[in-house]
């Protein structure tokens, strides 16, 4: 089993097609798939790819292994090996380019905080953007893509969003 999203989009669907012809997911499953997800996404943003890719190995293979051995049950082996040659070839795939979903998912942040994504342009510099995060006590996270997350307290949020927001001239 693999580690990609990919893979992890498989599984699902093939979740999804199970529980249309009736068949009960257990709760442990649905969660390992959520599970495996969030390991591929983090995996996609940390640099200690190695244990993260390991733990959704193992989430994976547990839903993988459920889902067979029912798809075997309802579907027939012809289907099931339909499945396991395209999760074969999903295998194959990393995280070379990020997905939306990815995109969403902030690593570092503290859970009491709240952020917000800036991508400088035009007169929003990135200059800028850092200076006004530091009057307003807040901190800044540089992305590979050029985009800034900053986080802090939720009015500080607020005052800084005015600070950098153009205003209109009536």
């Amino acid at each position: 089993m693999g580690h990609s999203m990919a893979s992890w989009k498989l599984l699902e669907d093939m979740m999804i097609e199970l529980k249309k012809k009736g068949v009960a997911i257990p709760p442990h499953v649905i969660n390992d798939l959520r599970s495996a997800k969030s390991m591929i996404l983090l995996g996609c943003n940390e640099d200690s790819r190695g244990e993260v890719y390991q733990k959704a190995e193992e989430f994976s293979a547990n839903v993988e292994a459920f889902l067979v051995t029912e798809a075997q049950k309802v579907l027939g082996s012809e289907q099931v090996d339909l499945w396991l040659r395209r999760l074969e070839e999903a295998n194959a795939e990393t995280c070379e380019v990020q997905s939306k979903e990815a995109d969403k998912f902030i690593t570092g942040v503290p859970r009491d905080q709240k952020w917000i994504r800036v991508e400088p342009t035009g007169d929003l510099t990135l200059e800028l953007v850092e200076q006004a995060a530091k009057e307003n006590n807040l901190q800044v996270k540089h992305q590979e893509n050029g985009r800034i997350v900053v986080y802090g307290q939720p009015q500080d949020i607020k005052v800084f969003l005015k600070k950098i927001t153009p205003q209109k001239k009536m």
